[in-house]
């Protein structure tokens, strides 16, 4: 059998980040060694607390949660703007970021480790085998290529999702969220010399999941239990905020 793949996901879960995070944690492929968080969808301790909540929903306590920057490189930089809360998508996920169901508290705690040094610290103990899957703004991962120098020749891949080629984006004609969410810290993450593969919403807009198809995916992944949860997290509040 072939070696899984480590991976951490970088995330501000967010209804998307949910699904995205359960699917890894049910592939044969890919074994989940932890997650970062990051503001995005929400605010970063809201990501902080949902990706704590998600991973007991599915049971994975024994998976670190590393909580990341509340501010952006940008922000923090930029003299004027200091302090400045950066931008969060509560209009599209609800206030609690999962569709305003009010999950009660996850009972987990995040690890004492910063996200930045969690990810310094895992790519030193396995060096080029760590995949850093970015689902969010890229400033946890630009503070570990600036905290550390050696993080982008012991990272083995940055996968992030972002930007967009020949569409309109998100944010504005010009923006796609992940990038507006921090550029100064996306410009960094592009120019460091690392293995970057950036996928950029034309590509997402292309892979469409059908009703019929979620439902079976679901079916074949994951508990009835789960299944009610997940359903009534995306289809009974969630459209309301698109």
């Amino acid at each position: 059998m072939a070696e899984r793949k480590k991976i951490i996901i970088d995330t501000d879960p967010g209804i998307d980040d949910a699904m995205a995070i359960f699917l890894a944690l049910q592939s044969p492929e890919i074994e989940v060694i932890g997650l970062t968080t990051i503001f995005g969808n929400v605010h970063t301790t809201l990501a902080t607390r949902n990706a704590l909540h998600l991973l007991e929903v599915a049971g994975r306590t024994d998976i670190p949660v590393a909580e990341g920057s509340h501010f952006a490189i940008t922000i923090c930089t930029a003299s004027s703007h200091k302090g400045t809360k950066p931008r969060v998508a509560d209009s599209k996920h609800g206030v609690d970021g999962l569709g305003n169901q009010n999950f009660p508290p996850p009972n987990g705690k995040p690890i004492d480790q910063s996200a930045a040094d969690f990810l310094t610290h895992q790519a030193s103990l396995f060096p080029g085998k760590i995949t850093v899957v970015a689902l969010a703004p890229l400033t946890n991962i630009a503070l570990a290529i600036q905290s550390d120098p050696r993080f982008i020749k012991n990272v083995g891949q940055i996968i992030l999702l972002g930007g967009g080629f020949l569409v309109n984006e998100e944010v504005n004609p010009a923006a796609e969220a992940n990038i507006f969410g921090d550029p100064d810290a996306a410009d960094i993450v592009f120019t460091c010399g690392a293995n970057v593969m950036a996928i950029g919403i034309n590509i997402t807009r292309q892979v469409i999941l059908s009703g019929i198809c979620f439902v079976i995916l679901l079916i074949d992944c994951y508990s009835q239990c789960l299944l009610r949860l997940i359903w009534s997290m995306l289809f009974r509040d969630a459209y309301r905020y698109n």
